[in-house]
């Protein structure tokens, strides 16, 4: 599989991205991406050829498969890599539509088509809730399709038309969980990145509010977060 779309893509919304998004895309790039490409798809490679059960039943062999792995755990780790990266093409989008904006009517409208302000600040609130979504959900299927990540040695099978239990048995059983492991802690580090970088959202534009509400008496009392955050929040230099 070629992954030179995604790297364009990712490149291309890194421009766009906070501190905390530079950092996540790093974690896709190092111990996802270059992990899969390098080392993972050869570890499960001739997956199915290298299952071998002690039977020479017919199909008994591709049915225990089949009741094992639903889905490959390989390719299901590249539909996760697919579906937790083209969210962030909904920012590239909103940019180009921007600048189509500007382009079409020949004045600037922005001060900068890629500053997070107005409805790109919701955009990309909105690319990071189905990364996270997509994140959460895969790690729940890999879970229940494959109960937990473990990858045993040995596998018990009877389901027709083997004609008694058979014993199953999967080759790198150790060096396959160990990528499982990798998948999954990666997995839960990106979910904690995108909710920190939606929390360093919220928290600066009510900064940008609070900014405001202490600039001018009577914009005050339309600073949403002053009751509680205006008072509370040390001054950061968010930018």
């Amino acid at each position: 599989m070629n992954w030179g779309f995604l790297r364009d893509l990712l490149s291309g919304v890194n421009k766009y991205s906070t501190v905390i998004g530079r950092i996540w895309l790093s974690v896709v790039f190092i111990f996802r991406i270059l992990i899969y490409v390098a080392a993972a798809e050869q570890v499960w490679k001739d997956e199915q050829k290298d299952f071998v059960c002690n039977t020479n039943q017919p199909g008994c062999e591709n049915v225990c498969f089949d009741h094992f792995y639903p889905i490959s755990q390989v390719r299901l780790w590249a539909l996760q890599l697919i579906m937790v990266s083209t969210p962030s093409l909904l920012v590239v989008l909103h940019v180009a539509y921007r600048q189509h904006r500007e382009s079409r009517y020949k004045k600037k409208l922005y001060t900068n088509t890629g500053k997070m302000d107005g409805g790109l600040w919701w955009t990309y609130l909105i690319s990071l809730l189905f990364k996270t979504t997509f994140e959460v959900g895969f790690l729940l299927a890999f879970y229940y399709l494959y109960s937990g990540f473990e990858v045993p040695q040995l596998l018990q099978c009877k389901i027709s038309p083997c004609p008694n239990t058979v014993d199953c048995y999967i080759s790198r059983a150790t060096e396959k969980k160990v990528f499982l492991y990798i998948m999954g802690v990666t997995s839960i580090l990106c979910i904690v990145l995108n909710i920190s970088e939606m929390i360093y959202l919220f928290l600066k534009q009510c900064w940008k509010c609070c900014i405001k509400a202490y600039d001018s008496v009577d914009a005050k009392r339309h600073c949403d977060c002053q009751h509680f955050l205006c008072q509370f929040i040390i001054p950061i230099d968010f930018d």
